[in-house]
């Protein structure tokens, strides 16, 4: 039989578990949260792509639509980064240096000036974070058309272009 001493420190162990269980960083996405994620991908030319990204990012079930979009914002920054230093290897293999080169112009212009427009607009006045992650598509489908064909860096700007639309569609709802 459990005698009072023994009562004590089960509650305390118990006390301590709940408290630590609430302070926890885990979470689990609730079906609210996930509402305004999944009716947002919805809208937008590829949702499994846009809930994947969304879903995979521990910021999104808190945001709100702006905060979705610059998630997304991040994830073309990534790309671009991905793209560059893909560019960087494919040149020490020999490939075709001149469309390389432009392709890496290309992806540098994405970092340094679509990425910082289109993450201060977004909040600002959205059209211009339109034109910024519109022009990322552009981007990636002039580097694809350097290669006539023979790009090796298709994967890289399919993916790059389809963010870059998925997070167009979401903007275009903040207008």
């Amino acid at each position: 039989m459990l005698n009072l001493k023994h009562l004590s420190i089960i509650c305390s162990i118990l006390v301590v578990a709940i408290i630590s269980m609430s302070a926890c960083h885990c979470r689990v996405l609730q079906p609210n949260d996930l509402k305004l994620i999944e009716e947002t991908c919805k809208r937008t030319p590829k949702p499994n792509l846009c809930l994947q990204l969304l879903k995979g990012d521990p910021r999104a079930p808190s945001a709100d639509t702006a905060s979705l979009a610059l998630i997304l914002v991040d994830v073309i920054k990534a790309k671009a980064n991905e793209a560059e230093k893909t560019i960087k290897q494919l040149l020490k293999q020999g490939g075709n240096k001149k469309a390389l080169s432009e392709c890496a112009v290309d992806y540098k212009g994405i970092l340094i000036l679509d990425i910082p427009q289109a993450t201060r607009a977004v909040r600002g006045d959205p059209k211009f974070a339109d034109d910024a992650v519109s022009d990322c598509a552009v981007e990636a489908d002039i580097c694809e058309n350097r290669f006539n064909g023979k790009s090796p860096l298709t994967h890289v700007n399919n993916g790059m272009r389809d963010v870059a639309n998925v997070a167009r569609a979401i903007i275009r709802t903040l207008l």
